[in-house]
């Protein structure tokens, strides 16, 4: 097949290599940001006077005809195209001329498609944010409708103490306001260094203004070294790591909706709608969707991965093997966004049984921290008092009662501190509305941890 960059070689090449070397497959779905650069482009080009202005206008009319028919299907992309800036250039001569051919002036591919793909990590950063908040409010509002609920919290898979139920969920909605904060740092840097101008590695002898062009594409700045432009794809490491810890997150809310719908734990029920069967055991009612979503996780860590091992070894400037960048990038987008928006509407329809987790809060003496703060509030060095709740929960657990039953007489015979008032102190219901320290899991406190997420995080629609 002749191709647009004959010259030096005679420009066909054999079926096989055809093959190996086209991308369009995969970066046909760049089709709008590379009409949108090359618009910028023959912009910046009739305000240096590098083209006529009326040659500027042309393409630009062409190249908006091309993105219309796209779009409506008039126009399909030819998947036997090498990539999808070769093929718009084509159809843009194809259909103006020879004026068509001047678009590609003091440009090169390798700036090119450093463009589109930052234009694309900038624009899905902010789809994938906007997912993050609305699961950031599902988080909040089922919080909030289960303020009073009471739960074990656990350590090393233990019973520790009794927190609330609300404040467990808010722990995530902190994690997720973090990777919101990430990708909104991560989209700063994009901004600021736009890659175009930078040409094949070393720039151009044009009178080019980068900076207008960049501009006109929304960037902030423009990368400083072309050898740098055109080679590098950290922003793309840093967004795919920005998802891997998001991922990350949604893992960990996977697994303990996973335990937590189990018949042992008993704490939540989830819907038909976010469920499967058993094609053997009619009883089964499986949480698929979490699931499927923990192990997910995988496949956007192996996308990480396969990104920091084909730059690794690479020297400058620009090689073939960044063409390998995209298939990892889109499919991290499109894996993460995918499980969001099940997150989203799995956590919003679930339903909490209260007495479940209050049943389980009262085993395992969550409250024997309490009975040590309760000993030290009445005069005891704190490692006394542990070493007193101790005894007391071993007393207990050979008698087969809990701390809150267990009669006064009883806790007289490890210390005369201990007064009428234990029994009320070690209600779970009180051990958690007593800690109310910032960030601590009373209702006071998990309200204001649900107003800074609301008001904090930056989401409109919080």
């Amino acid at each position: 097949m002749d191709k647009m960059w004959a010259g030096r070689t005679v420009g066909t090449t054999a079926d096989l290599v055809d093959e190996i070397n086209s991308s369009i497959a995969v970066d046909r779905r760049l089709y709008k940001r590379d009409i949108a650069g090359s618009k910028a482009h023959a912009m910046m080009m009739a305000k240096q006077g590098i083209i006529p202005q009326d040659e500027a206008k042309l393409i630009i009319d062409g190249l908006d005809g091309i993105c219309k028919d796209i779009e409506s299907g008039a126009l399909a992309i030819d998947p036997t195209a090498e990539d999808i800036h070769m093929f718009v250039e084509k159809i843009l001569t194809d259909r103006i001329g020879d004026v068509g051919k001047k678009l590609h002036t003091a440009r090169s591919r390798n700036d090119q498609v450093a463009l589109d793909t930052k234009m694309y990590c900038i624009e899905e950063i902010d789809s994938i944010n906007f997912l993050i908040c609305e699961l950031m409010r599902v988080l909040a509002d089922k919080a909030e409708a289960n303020i009073d609920v009471i739960m074990p919290g656990y350590t090393h898979m233990q019973h520790a103490q009794p927190v609330s139920f609300a404040q467990h969920l808010m722990a995530y909605a902190m994690m997720f306001e973090r990777d919101k904060s990430r990708l909104d740092d991560c989209k700063k840097r994009m901004l600021e260094r736009s890659p175009i101008g930078a040409c094949a590695l070393a720039g151009t002898t044009f009178n080019i203004d980068r900076v207008y062009e960049a501009n006109l594409l929304g960037f902030t700045g423009i990368a400083m070294n072309s050898m740098d432009a055109v080679s590098d794809r950290d922003h793309m490491v840093e967004f795919i790591s920005a998802m891997s810890i998001i991922m990350m997150h949604t893992s960990r809310l996977s697994e303990e909706i996973i335990m937590w719908a189990t018949s042992e734990f008993g704490f939540i029920q989830l819907p038909d709608e976010y469920t499967t069967g058993s094609s053997i055991m009619p009883q089964k009612k499986n949480p698929d969707v979490a699931e499927l979503c923990r192990g997910k996780t995988g496949r956007v860590y192996g996308n990480l991965m396969s990104i920091l091992t084909m730059l690794k070894g690479l020297p400058l400037a620009y090689n073939k093997d960044m063409q390998e960048d995209k298939e990892p990038l889109f499919d991290s987008v499109e894996t993460v966004k995918l499980s969001i928006e099940a997150f989203i509407e799995m956590v919003d329809v679930m339903e909490i049984n209260e007495q479940n987790m209050f049943d389980s809060a009262k085993q395992g003496y969550v409250n024997a921290t309490d009975l040590a703060d309760y000993l030290v509030v009445k005069g005891m060095p704190f490692r006394d008092a542990y070493n007193v709740s101790g005894r007391i929960v071993s007393y207990c657990l050979g008698r087969g009662v809990i701390l809150e039953e267990l009669p006064l007489e009883e806790y007289k015979q490890f210390s005369d501190l201990i007064e009428e008032d234990v029994h009320q102190r070690l209600q779970l219901r009180t051990c958690v509305e007593r800690r109310n320290s910032a960030g601590g899991t009373s209702p006071a406190s998990v309200r204001s941890q649900i107003a800074y997420i609301r008001n904090v995080s930056g989401c409109p629609t919080l």
